[in-house]
C-alpha cells in the first residue's frame, strides 16, 4: 500500500496488511506512545475460556475485531479520536454503551457511525447504504437520539469522540451477530473467497478489498446470457438492471473510485483480472428481479506481480501517489 493511503487511514489500515487468514484476534504491543500499532494475537482465543469477558483500555486511535469491553479514559484532552471495529464478513456489529462521564456541554462527544469514514470518504458509499448519511450518526450528547444499543448494518463501524477534561471517559461492550445475508463489507484478509447474495431485493453491495489483488470469479447468476466487459467508453452496463462492476482506487468510498470492468451477463467458470490499487471493490447492482448472485476468490498481488504489468492487469488505472 502507498504511504499516503496509510497517512490517510491515520496508521491503522497497516494493521490490516498484517492480519492473517486463521485468526481475527488482536491486542494492542505493550510499546510507547510512538508506537502504537495493533498486532495480531495468536494465543488470545486460547486464553479466553468460555463465558469469559475480553477487557481492555482502549488508545485514542485504535482498532478492534473482538468482542469484549473497552474503556477509555482521557489523561489529557484528546480532541481527535476514533475506534474502529471490523468483524467478519458475515457478522454485524453491536456496541453496547456501559457508561459515559463526557460533558456534553463542554464540548465534548461521542458518535457512532454505521460504517467507516475517512478523509471525507465513507465506506459504505451513500449510494450503496440504505440510510441518508446524516441518519447513520447516532450522537450520545443528543438527548432526542440517544440509544444505549447500536448495531451497524455491515461488518465495519465507529466510533468518534473528544474528551477535553482529564479522568472523563466510558465504557462500552461490543458483540458480534450473525448477518444472514451480507451485503457490505471491508475484508480483514488479503486472501479470501466469499459468495454475494442478493435475493430478490432493490440494494447495491460492495465487497472491499484493500489490497493489490487478483480476483478471480468463478461464478455469477443474474438471469442473463454470458459476457465480461472491459470498462469503456461505448462499452457499459448502462441500462441494464442488475450487473456487477469491478472498481479501484486509493481511498474507500466505492462511488469516488475508478470503474474498471462490468458483468452484465450470468457465466459459468474462471474470469480472472489484476488489479493493481491500494483498494479493490466488487460492487453488485441489483434491481430485486432476481436472485443474484457471485462468487469470487482473491489474493494479494505480491512486488513482483505490482512491477510487471502484464496482460489482464489494469493497475494503470490507479495513482498510488494521489
Amino acid at each position: 500500500m502507498s504511504s499516503a493511503f496509510r497517512f490517510q487511514c491515520h496508521f491503522f489500515l497497516i494493521f490490516l496488511a498484517t492480519l492473517k487468514g486463521e485468526t481475527r484476534y488482536l491486542e494492542v504491543r505493550d510499546a510507547g506512545e510512538d508506537d502504537p500499532f495493533l498486532l495480531l494475537s495468536a494465543d488470545l482465543k486460547r486464553e479466553l475460556s468460555e463465558g469469559q469477558i475480553y477487557r481492555r483500555s482502549l488508545r485514542c486511535i485504535d482498532m478492534l475485531s473482538i468482542e469484549g469491553q473497552f474503556t477509555f479514559t482521557a489523561e489529557q484532552p484528546q480532541l481527535h479520536c476514533a475506534t474502529f471495529f471490523i468483524g467478519d464478513p458475515e457478522e454485524l456489529i453491536t456496541i453496547d454503551y456501559d457508561f459515559v462521564n463526557i460533558d456534553c456541554q463542554g464540548g465534548d462527544f461521542l458518535k457512532v457511525f454505521d460504517g467507516w469514514i475517512l478523509k471525507g470518504e465513507k465506506f459504505p458509499s451513500s449510494l450503496d447504504h440504505p440510510l441518508p448519511t446524516s441518519q447513520r450518526y447516532i450522537d450520545f450528547c443528543e438527548s432526542n437520539n440517544f440509544q444505549r444499543s447500536i448495531r451497524s448494518s455491515q461488518n465495519v463501524a465507529m466510533i468518534f469522540f473528544r474528551i477535553h477534561e482529564p479522568g472523563n471517559g466510558f465504557t462500552f461492550t461490543i458483540k458480534k451477530n450473525t448477518n444472514l445475508f451480507p451485503c457490505n463489507v471491508i475484508s480483514q484478509t488479503p486472501t479470501g473467497r466469499f459468495t454475494m447474495l442478493i435475493p430478490h431485493q432493490h440494494r447495491n453491495c460492495s465487497f472491499s478489498i484493500i489490497y493489490p489483488v487478483v480476483i478471480k470469479i468463478s461464478d455469477l447468476i443474474l438471469g442473463h446470457l454470458n459476457g465480461l466487459y472491459l470498462k469503456k467508453p461505448s462499452a457499459s452496463c448502462t441500462g441494464v438492471g442488475d450487473f456487477v462492476e469491478l472498481l479501484g482506487g486509493t481511498g474507500l468510498d466505492p462511488s469516488k473510485m475508478f470503474p474498471l470492468a462490468d458483468l452484465c451477463h450470468s457465466f459459468h467458470g474462471p474470469a480472472q483480472m489484476k488489479i493493481g490499487c491500494d483498494n479493490t471493490v466488487l460492487r453488485m447492482v441489483s434491481s430485486g428481479k432476481h436472485i443474484n448472485r457471485v462468487t469470487f476468490e482473491y489474493y494479494q498481488l505480491d512486488q513482483n506481480e505490482l512491477e510487471n504489468r502484464k496482460e489482464n492487469s489494469i493497475e494503470e488505472f490507479c495513482f498510488p501517489g494521489i
